[in-house]
């Protein structure tokens, strides 16, 4: 730990959980301690929506978002 808290991951488990320089992590507190966990980029997320809305219920409900913005 530095003096600014900074700490260092080993390569093991950086390579281990695929974190990379420029990834973003979260650091929770639980009741057994603290928690560092790699938070998922828009590239992990892409697609995992796919077969979840049906595009007119979608449409409708961004009708209705614009109809509350006027």
């Amino acid at each position: 730990m530095t003096k600014k808290g900074q700490i260092t991951i080993p390569v093991e488990l950086r390579r281990k959980f695929g974190i990379e320089e420029g990834d973003k992590v979260e650091v929770v507190e639980e009741e057994s301690g603290i928690v560092v966990r790699k938070l998922p980029s828009i590239f992990d997320l892409a697609g995992s929506g796919a077969g979840k809305g049906d595009v007119e219920e979608i449409k409708r409900m961004l009708d209705g978002m614009r109809e509350k913005d006027v």
